[in-house]
């Protein structure tokens, strides 16, 4: 079989669906590779690149579809494209079903399977074929870049003979892939970065980052994320009026603001009101990446960038992975040719499009003259984190019964274990010398006060450099050699026995802690 790569004809689209390197890997699958002439020149892939991978260059898209068993691309497919398609035929594009009845239909008439690149289930499984997460990550980098680019100072603070310069503040809605990315540039650019998102799980990835995550004091049970396919779901009105007037504090301290959120075939939710533009001060950036849905801010006006009356720059691009041609096309054709090794299991060129694989049926839209979207449910789903378990604040009188009834039952056993202990005492002492009493009376002295100060020490410091102390401290090894002279051979055979374990305790701990040093030493 033949799989195929015609150019784009989304006006200003520079990306590839087929690089020379996924060529060769989908190759070496079986099948034959095809491109249409100029298809990866805007992405810097020169036809010469191809041909040296081994790929058949095709001069007309007409030609090319009409050669090729397979077809992949970046943009949804227009209608002259949809016409082309013929039965048995494999399309795999970004194809954006929910909101593509006719090219569904279009699919349909004409037998021709379609696989949706952005419909790829959020599983672990999946993740290498998963486009959409591939884009946003470059799409939240560039982001920062196009702010960065508008902007009229340093991301990072700087202290120089011409002045202070106080660091960016960045503040970035929404931390999914897009939002990651976003952060992570902006850290490292050296700005002081704050994010926000409605799923709870992301704080600690946020804060991992270095940025300093925005909590509202407002209580609502959000679900998982991973519940709902990686998406943060639906806000009660409450708890969006709360995340309004927190952003509303925040806006007149930001420099720059990203937002990110955006939920699968929906409207983009308003984040960024108009009296939050308005509070900002001259000269901050805006970078909407939910323009291509309406905007988180409905002030952004799609594909253009607008000044505001006060000065502050609004951008609306749709095309952030476009421009990173060159990046966008070799993740995404990654994407593809790992989506093309799971349907061609034996790697003999041919496809085998089991439509019983969670992944596969969840990307077709259309299969064998019929329309399979909206896919049914995984049957292997993403394991949502269990919610963490309130536990109830005790108040002061129920802490203080509690130290109360701690003490009892503590006083009770030690006055139990001081009775026995006497006890045992007053028995031995009723039949032994007054001479064995004396020093019997020390030696459990001795026992019990060591137990005391041993169990004493935290568990955290039982470490191997403790072992120099345990070593030092074996001075009982001086009265072991002192009575190993003794007449009384029980005495001798005690003596030598605690010299023999207080030796492993002084030497074992020393190659102990000699080995534990030599870890911080270099080779």
């Amino acid at each position: 079989m033949k799989f195929g790569v015609p150019k784009e004809v989304f006006e200003g689209e520079a990306r590839v669906a087929l690089t020379p390197e996924s060529a060769k890997q989908i190759q070496k699958l079986g099948y034959e590779c095809a491109i249409e002439t100029g298809a990866g020149a805007l992405a810097g892939f020169s036809d010469k690149d191809y041909e040296e991978a081994g790929v058949e260059i095709i001069k007309t898209p007409a030609a090319l579809w009409k050669a090729c068993d397979i077809v992949a691309k970046v943009r949804q497919p227009n209608a002259t494209e949809m016409k082309r398609l013929k039965k048995g035929q494999t399309l795999i594009s970004f194809f954006n079903p929910a909101g593509n009845e006719a090219g569904m239909k279009a699919a349909k008439a004409r037998g021709a399977n379609v696989i949706a690149m952005e419909m790829v289930p959020r599983i672990s499984r999946a993740q290498k074929m998963d486009a959409l997460s591939s884009m946003a990550n470059i799409a939240g980098y560039r982001a920062v870049i196009e702010a960065g680019n508008n902007f009229g100072r340093f991301f990072t603070g700087q202290i120089t003979a011409a002045g202070k310069v106080p660091p960016a503040k960045v503040l970035v809605v929404g931390a999914g892939v897009a939002g990651l990315a976003a952060i992570g540039t902006s850290t490292s650019l050296g700005a002081v970065t704050y994010a926000f998102d409605v799923r709870p799980e992301v704080a600690e990835q946020v804060e991992s980052m270095g940025a300093q995550f925005v909590y509202l004091d407002f209580e609502e049970e959000q679900q998982d994320g991973a519940a709902t396919g990686g998406y943060a779901s639906v806000s009660s009105p409450e708890f969006r009026e709360a995340q309004l007037a927190k952003f509303r504090e925040l806006a007149p301290e930001m420099d720059i603001v990203i937002t990110t959120a955006l939920i699968p075939n929906r409207e983009a939710p308003e984040l960024w009101t108009e009296d939050m533009v308005a509070a900002m001060k001259p000269g901050s950036v805006i970078v909407d990446l939910a323009a291509e849905k309406g905007g988180n801010c409905k002030q952004t006006v799609k594909d253009e960038k607008i000044v505001t009356e006060n000065g502050v720059t609004i951008i609306g691009y749709t095309d952030f992975p476009s421009r990173m041609a060159t990046q966008a096309s070799t993740l995404y054709a990654t994407n593809i040719r790992h989506m093309m090794s799971d349907l061609t299991p034996n790697k003999d060129g041919q496809i085998v499009h089991d439509m019983e694989d969670d992944v596969i049926r969840g990307a077709t839209v259309a299969y064998e003259g019929e329309i399979t979207f909206p896919p049914p449910p995984p049957k292997v789903a993403a394991i949502a984190a269990k919610p963490k378990e309130v536990v109830k604040e005790k108040t002061p009188e129920e802490k203080r019964a509690e130290e109360v009834a701690a003490f009892k039952a503590q006083t009770k056993q030690q006055v139990t274990l001081i009775a026995i202990g006497a006890a045992l005492l007053l028995g031995v002492g009723l039949v032994a010398p007054a001479s064995f009493m004396q020093h019997f009376i020390v030696f459990v002295l001795s026992v019990f006060v060591g137990f005391q100060v041993i169990w004493g020490v935290s568990h955290s410091l039982h470490t191997p450099l403790m072992a120099v102390t345990n070593a030092i401290s074996s001075i009982i090894i001086l009265g072991a050699l002192l009575q190993i002279g003794s007449g009384n051979w029980l005495v001798i055979l005690l003596a030598s026995m605690s010299i023999f374990m207080a030796g492993i305790n002084i030497f074992g701990g020393f190659l102990v802690t000699r080995r534990m040093l030599a870890m911080f030493q270099k080779s």
